[in-house]
């Protein structure tokens, strides 16, 4: 069984920052892409940012310049670094992972629980 656990969430003011965490465990053989996507209430959930097990990056352009996306390939994390928030950034941040298991079961779409990240004065 794989699975994918963030962490970081909360209320910051806006122009503030944060820091998203996901890691991946179980039995995972090998981890391909890596992402984050938010859904505000009442919308469709977004790509944030992705990153390949490369390193090649993909962002949001409504992010870009504020947001980073990292990863620990030895770890199986992927962080998102947060920063000049703003009150549209509110929404709940979901983890996703294009992964194999060491049964070399491909799971192409994980997702994780998602956490909560409110900017608001």
């Amino acid at each position: 069984q794989v699975q994918l656990v963030e962490s970081g969430g909360g209320l910051v003011q806006p122009g503030g920052s944060l820091r998203l965490s996901c890691a991946a465990s179980g039995s995972i053989f090998s981890i391909y892409a890596m992402g984050w996507y938010r859904q505000a209430p009442g919308k469709q959930r977004e790509l944030v940012a992705t990153i390949t097990s490369a390193g090649s990056t993909t962002y949001a352009d409504s992010v870009k310049g504020r947001f980073t996306i990292s990863r620990d390939n030895a770890k199986n994390t992927v962080n998102l670094q947060m920063n000049s928030l703003k009150p549209e950034d509110t929404a709940a941040y979901y983890c996703n992972a294009d992964l194999r298991s060491t049964t070399l079961v491909r799971y192409r779409e994980l997702w994780g629980q998602g956490t909560l990240v409110t900017v608001s004065s």
